[in-house]
Formats: structure tokens, sequence, C-alpha cells
């Protein structure tokens, strides 16, 4: 965790806190990365939702074209960490937003 913790880090969170909604957000992300990188971060979300879902590796493979390697990361992630647990927890419906 020391390698991630930064006052550069902390500004990029605090950036993020500081959005006020979706098209702030679209806004933000599209200066900030690539769009490859946008939909990288997006699938991974996914997969974590998928995976809490039940579903298997190889029924995420098909319906996102994401690599074993990519679900089996999320996965470990999901079981081991905080930070899926905690978003997907939350209501992130439509009428959420």
């Amino acid at each position: 965790m020391d390698k991630l913790h930064s006052n550069e880090t902390d500004k990029l969170f605090k950036a993020i806190l500081s959005l006020k909604n979706i098209d702030e957000c679209y806004d933000f992300f599209e200066d900030i990365c690539t769009i490859k990188e946008l939909r990288d971060l997006s699938l991974r979300l996914e997969v974590a939702s998928m995976l809490k879902s039940g579903k298997s590796y190889q029924e995420i493979t098909r319906e996102t074209g994401v690599s074993a390697a990519t679900i089996c990361r999320v996965n470990k992630c999901l079981n081991y960490g905080k930070g899926y647990v905690t978003v997907l927890q939350r209501d992130l419906t439509e009428d959420n937003k």
C-alpha cells in the first residue's frame, strides 16, 4: 500500500471526489484516461459484478472478451480486497446517478 500512497494520488482521489455528476465524470476521465484505459477500468468493475453474481470465468470471457488473467486478478481483489466489495454494495443504477 505504501507504493500507492502519495500526495499526487491523494490529489487525484480528491479531484475524483469533487466531481458532481456523471457528465463531469465523463469530461474528467476523457481528459485523464485513454479510451482503452477507461474501457478497461469499466470492464473490471463489470467483471467484479459478474463474479459476485456467480458467473463463471467462461461466461464472463464470452460476454466481455476479458482474459482469464484479468478475471483472476479481479476475483482475487474481490475476495481479498475492499474496494470492489464497497462499491458493489452500493446502488449503481440509473436512478442513483
